[in-house]
């Protein structure tokens, strides 16, 4: 520290915050702090960075400012010697996150007392034990209280992620479970229709059967799109083809023949294949492309099953995970397939990804939750209907992600206070008022990033930026 200033002692005391201590305690504070003098317009210190340093307004005109949505907000202005900021929480002992949580800027003239933040502490703790302990108690509890908070918006974002998971599971779930019931019943229907052909088939006829068959099933995995009136009359012809074949019930199977792809000429080769057992070889070559098709359907429904689950997974691994080298793209895809039930009302969703994007060091878990927060706002925002653009691209050293929808936008008033905690644009009971704020210090505090908004009608734009690498600080703190 410098030489001490002259007179400063008795300017100490004339601040409220110094008035009451004795002579030793200020002549300590003299010799162990310093004086600074500034010009107006000046950040002292900066949102974000380490808090390091304690000051005390001498003279002059000061400033809190708050860094929200990409706007500089004041939270208050000070003139009256002894108002103070900087390392106001250094007597906890240092932490991690402990940085400035707002910007320090000077607004005239201004001189400054300054003291190291671990010489604030010796204060603090050596002259006022008992205030110690009411702060410390009190920063516990807000701590406790943010924590809680924080914990029950998780839980409130996992149950409407629950819900939406268990509605899109239902669906292929309900689906498999059909096409295991009539699977089953095809299968037994084959088997049948198999026991009345064998006894008339030669094993020249059954192979040329099987080979008819392997062509049937070619054909119903590449089978063309027919309009209604061209399916229409196939139907019409097959079925009399069947019925002229002693076939019953031809209009039953004509549809299925016809869907797959099968014309009269494959019908015409089957019935000469197959002789006087040509009924049973047509229908157990019906029943046997239906089989196919159910199969398909079963393992369709299941693997959608399989992504769904794979992708809550993915959404809700890494909470408390390590920094990792994770794709950016994986969790905005697994956050949009868990949001799948949302968008099917009318909400068209474009993905303009850079895929040559490196990928980025982050908490994956983490970072999820703000692609949840962010989408699920976009969405509600829209009423159910709309486009949703989600673009990604390298800014720098940073990766952009931009979030996008088609509503009705949000007012420049109430973009200011966006990322406070606990404001909300919604209804009593359908926000909490804290999704924004979560994210805010996901992207901000815990990754050492960015996160503005821009909006007008029709335009609202999210934007987030998220270091490629982080600095070796983060990675060590976990």
């Amino acid at each position: 520290m410098s030489a001490p200033v002259p007179g400063l002692r008795a300017e100490l005391r004339r601040t409220f915050l110094f008035e009451s201590l004795s002579d030793e305690q200020l002549d300590w504070l003299v010799e162990h702090g310093d004086v600074e003098q500034y010009e107006p317009g000046v950040n002292v210190y900066e949102q974000g960075v380490p808090a390091e340093l304690f000051y005390v307004l001498l003279d002059g005109e000061v400033q809190l400012v708050k860094r929200l949505d990409g706007s500089d907000v004041v939270l208050s202005t000070a003139r009256q010697p002894g108002a103070y900021a900087g390392a106001t929480r250094a007597f906890i002992g240092a932490s991690a996150d402990d940085s400035y949580v707002s910007s320090f800027r000077t607004v005239t003239r201004t001189r400054l007392f300054r003291l190291r933040g671990d010489d604030f502490a010796y204060v603090l703790q050596t002259w006022f034990p008992m205030a110690v302990h009411l702060l410390d108690g009190l920063f516990l509890g807000m701590s406790n209280a943010e924590a809680l908070i924080g914990q029950r918006e998780k839980l409130v974002a996992l149950g409407a992620l629950s819900a939406g998971l268990a509605h899109e599971l239902n669906n292929p779930a309900a689906a498999e479970a059909r096409a295991a019931e009539a699977l089953s019943s095809r299968l037994q229907e084959g088997r049948q229709a198999m026991v009345k052909l064998a006894p008339n088939l030669t094993k020249d006829e059954l192979h040329n059967l099987l080979d008819l068959l392997g062509e049937a099933i070619e054909r119903l995995r590449a089978a063309p799109r027919l309009s209604t009136l061209e399916a229409g009359d196939l139907e019409d012809t097959l079925a009399a083809r069947l019925e002229d074949a002693g076939v019953e019930d031809p209009w039953e199977l004509a549809p299925a023949l016809v869907s797959a792809g099968l014309d009269e000429a494959w019908l015409d080769r089957v019935i000469a294949g197959a002789g006087p057992g040509a009924p049973h070889a047509i229908r157990w070559l019906s029943v046997s492309l239906d089989i196919d098709s159910l199969v398909g359907e079963i393992q369709s429904s299941a693997g959608r099953i399989s992504e769904l689950v794979g992708a809550m997974k993915d959404y809700s691994h890494l909470d408390r995970a390590p920094l990792e080298e994770i794709d950016i793209h994986d969790g905005l895809d697994s956050t949009l397939l868990i949001f799948a039930h949302k968008l099917k009302t009318g909400v068209k969703v474009l993905r303009d990804y850079d895929r040559t994007l490196p990928r980025v060091c982050a908490r994956g878990g983490e970072l999820n939750q703000v692609w949840t927060n962010i989408i699920d706002n976009a969405i509600d925002a829209m009423a159910g209907e709309g486009t949703l653009t989600i673009r990604t691209a390298r800014d720098g050293e940073c990766v952009l992600v931009e979030i996008g929808d088609t509503g009705p936008g949000v007012s420049p008033e109430l973009r200011r206070r966006i990322f406070e905690p606990f404001f909300t644009t919604k209804d009593v009971g359908e926000g909490t008022g804290l999704g924004l704020d979560i994210s805010y210090r996901i992207v901000v505090r815990r990754h050492h990033g960015d996160i503005q908004v821009e909006s007008k009608p029709g335009d609202t734009r999210f934007q987030v930026w998220l270091p490629i690498d982080q600095p070796a600080a983060s990675k060590g703190g976990g």
